[in-house]
């Protein structure tokens, strides 16, 4: 006489045929389905409506972070806030460990974030499964559900539902991950590419010079704009350190949105703080009401912090803690707010002694640090100076409706003899006021300012002791050039053969010192 089967196993018998079910459906989606943002879609709605299995969520990789493709029972907000570091809580922990996790009971977990705010009011017990989506031994992402745990609730057996979907959809799930892959590694053959080109390609929009000092900051500018990582600019008053920082957003891929300044040293420090997280209302006195700060006022886009050592401590400990995690707390405010910002610091300060002086927070140094960029002073790019000093003549002739034709070489000597310790800025000053007390066509040495002329008067060297050989050959050369075009009306054929050179190698340095031929063709 045949066993009676038993109630339990009847029970088991019939979650087989269910999970045979579910994943026979789920296999005929796969080859049915064309697109895959429509097989996710109805994957999750068979693991809800067949199986019980709530919430189901795809998350992507994308570099050192996974973000949602597709949600089962949550909003556009709430996916806009699933985003997790790898490592981090549970959904970051299976991807960096490749390892599928159970979690019995959310509310009795410390790992369980609920980033994205769904679980609020659920009823009863809730277990959360996750697995790992992985295509060719490399983890692309993961999948996870919750499951209302009651007394025939069986969490092994979900898990393992779930690692056989993840398999299932792995291969067309990494059509999105490997097109995405595809077009970042396009994106950065196609910045080494342009790093590899002539100087022109690589100078960014309004910054100018062809130094060598000039070279290696053109380099260093186009590798950060490559990443989204924090930005420092380091160098002297004066260096152009927020024009660098304009020139890093706008050759960003893709721009960054609205350029933000924020100038540390004009702001109270708790008004600082105010001003980039924002605060809830009665914040002690910044006012009644809660304010946005600028983090959320403009998502996705660029903040400059120009001298950054200014910031209070609390306040450097504050954006570290952002940089870290990418989430924030307004003041006297307790929900955590997800952000994405580019950050780029600037200092003319010796950041190093400040932070032997526990005068500079440790970990916004490590991760501001990480991409350090120096701009040269102009003492160190005089080989610039000329071809600067020709731009602002340019720029003020026009502004303030001069016509001045040409720099006299007595005044181009004494711009490069002084050490120019104000930098571009000072020259750039120096030649506005140039320009307005000039009274003819050219920019003659007493024009320029008392002390650009009285470091000339007290030279102790012929170009000054400040200047290296290097620069005072190209400094001659561009200035025979430049006469040798005055001359001939900007003809570089006719210059050349005054001075004895051939055409290829006179145009070989008029683009080399950048020597714009237009501006003497009369004669200038």
């Amino acid at each position: 006489m045949p066993r009676k089967t038993t109630e339990r196993e009847s029970a088991e018998a019939a979650y087989d045929d269910l999970e045979m079910s579910v994943l026979h459906k789920i296999s005929r989606a796969v080859a049915r389905r064309k697109n895959v943002h429509d097989l996710i879609s109805e994957t999750l709605e068979i693991l809800d409506g067949e199986m019980g299995l709530r919430r189901g969520t795809v998350t992507l990789r994308d570099g050192d972070y996974l973000f949602i493709e597709a949600a089962s029972g949550m909003n556009a907000e709430s996916i806009r806030r699933g985003v997790y570091k790898i490592g981090e809580g549970v959904t970051g922990l299976v991807a960096a460990e490749a390892k599928s996790i159970v979690i019995p009971d959310i509310s009795k977990s410390d790992r369980f974030l609920d980033r994205t705010r769904t679980r609020a009011g659920s009823p009863g017990k809730t277990a959360f499964v996750c697995s790992p989506i992985t295509y060719m031994e490399q983890v692309i992402g993961t999948l996870s559900i919750d499951r209302i745990v009651g007394p025939d609730t069986d969490l092994e057996r979900d898990l393992v539902l779930l690692e056989t979907v993840s398999n299932i959809l792995a291969d067309a799930l990494a059509m999105i991950y490997l097109r995405r892959e595809e077009r970042n590694r396009l994106l950065d053959e196609n910045r080494r590419l342009k790093l590899e080109l002539s100087t022109e390609l690589m100078r960014p929009k309004g910054i100018l010079g062809n130094s060598g000092a000039m070279q290696k900051f053109y380099r260093e500018l186009a590798k950060a704009s490559a990443s989204s990582a924090p930005v420092f600019f380091r160098g002297a008053s004066g260096t152009g350190k927020e024009l660098a920082a304009r020139a890093l957003c706008e050759s960003a891929d893709p721009p960054a949105g609205t350029f933000n300044v924020i100038n540390c040293a004009a702001l109270p420090d708790y008004s600082l703080a105010g001003e980039i997280f924002g605060y809830e209302k009665d914040s002690l006195s910044l006012g009644v009401s809660a304010k946005e700060g600028l983090l959320e006022k403009y998502p996705n886009s660029a903040f400059f912090f120009d001298e950054v050592t200014e910031i209070a401590l609390p306040a450097q400990k504050m954006i570290a803690d952002f940089l870290s995690v990418g989430r924030f707390r307004r003041l006297n405010g307790s929900e955590e707010i997800t952000a994405k910002a580019r950050m780029i610091f600037a200092s003319s300060a010796d950041v190093e002694k400040l932070l032997e002086q526990k005068l500079f927070d440790e970990n916004l140094y490590a991760a501001i640090s990480q991409n350090m960029i120096y701009l040269p002073a102009l003492r160190d790019r005089k080989s610039d100076i000329l071809l600067l000093a020709e731009h602002f003549v340019e720029k003020y002739s026009k502004i303030h409706r001069k016509d001045i034709r040409r720099i006299s070489t007595p005044a181009i000597n004494m711009m490069s003899i002084y050490t120019w310790p104000g930098n571009v800025r000072e020259l750039e000053n120096c030649i506005e006021r140039a320009v307005i007390s000039s009274h003819d066509s050219a920019i003659s040495g007493y024009n320029l300012t008392p002390a650009v002329r009285s470091a000339y008067m007290h030279r102790k060297l012929p170009y000054g002791e400040d200047v290296d050989f290097i620069s005072i050959v190209e400094s001659f050369e561009r200035e025979l050039i430049t006469e040798a075009l005055k001359a001939n009306r900007g003809n570089a054929a006719a210059a050349a053969r005054r001075l004895n050179l051939t055409e290829r190698i006179i145009n070989y340095k008029i683009k080399k010192y950048s020597i714009t031929t237009s501006w003497y063709k009369s004669g200038r």
